[in-house]
């Protein structure tokens, strides 16, 4: 796919992105509560990474809902981050915060209890939900939680995002990860819909769609994204950028867009700067993320 029959993505809505400015008036609850679920045994990171990108992009609130419960005391160096212990009653649990978006999906795994809070999730009406990683595994595996998923964005048109990368695509749509490589605009559209949702689909030249949007693409990045943890700061990433415009008139399609271009543009920057593309960090990338969005306010 090339350039020329594909729309690029540009950084340069600038006057999208000074939706995000802060007045002096401004408090944490204008700028966005988000809880984002995931950190089964052994994946912590996963939750961390996407809570941090979360949180240096500008959400008011960033609450981690670890389901593994032993990983919440390893926190400390992280204060701002508010962890806790999933419990099974993933609903009460929701209304009880009352979010103003959810984000679920980084190493999550695929347990009952992921089961459980994947499907509160989908309940949860009227307000943005980004779903990554095993969340659309889960999705992919069991026919009512797609039910479920179709149901909320006939409801609520726009108000979910999935950002598969080729072998979460590949699961979705029952192909191979190489169909989706080799098509990747047809598994783009098959995503919408079958889903009813924006697409992220991952990869070389992120691809972006939705029901009510054509296909745009990111023409930033670089290898040194091949990395683990760059999905998790992404789902981060879109959810600061999403809950910020909850209040600042900017829909999840827009705020999706900038944080694609955002999330590579910082990689680049660093290559760049002589920072990878070997050894290019998750972290590092957040940081860059945050130089480069208050740069362009």
């Amino acid at each position: 796919m090339t350039a020329s029959t594909q729309e690029p993505l540009e950084l340069a809505s600038l006057d999208l992105i000074q939706h995000l400015k802060r007045v002096p008036s401004e408090h944490k609850g204008d700028a966005g509560k988000v809880v984002i679920i995931g950190g089964s045994s052994g994946m912590a990171g996963a939750l961390v990474l996407a809570g941090n990108a979360s949180l240096h992009l500008g959400a008011g609130w960033t609450i981690l809902e670890m389901l593994d419960h032993s990983s919440t005391q390893a926190l400390i160096e992280q204060p701002e981050l508010m962890v806790r212990a999933a419990g099974s009653d993933a609903a009460e649990l929701l209304n009880k915060t009352s979010p103003d978006l959810i984000a679920i999906g980084p190493g999550l795994g695929k347990s009952s209890l992921a089961h459980k809070w994947l499907q509160a999730s989908l309940a949860y009406p009227k307000i943005p939900l980004v779903i990554d990683a095993d969340a659309l595994n889960l999705i992919a595996d069991n026919a009512d939680l797609l039910v479920a998923l179709q149901k909320r964005n006939r409801q609520f048109p726009d108000f979910s995002v999935i950002t598969p990368h080729p072998g979460e695509a590949a699961q979705l749509l029952k192909i191979s990860s190489k169909q989706v490589q080799d098509q990747r605009k047809v598994a783009l559209k098959s995503l919408v819909q079958l889903t009813g949702s924006i697409v992220v689909l991952k990869g070389e030249h992120t691809l972006i769609a939705s029901p009510q949007h054509s296909s745009v693409q990111c023409l930033q990045g670089n290898p040194g994204m091949g990395t683990g943890g760059m999905g998790d700061i992404l789902t981060g990433s879109i959810a600061a950028i999403a809950v910020q415009g909850v209040r600042h008139q900017l829909n999840l399609w827009s705020s999706t867009c900038i944080a694609v271009q955002l999330h590579a543009s910082a990689a680049d920057s660093l290559v760049n700067k002589g920072v990878g593309p070997i050894g290019l960090t998750p972290s590092e990338t957040i940081l860059e993320m945050r130089s480069l969005l208050n740069s362009l306010l």
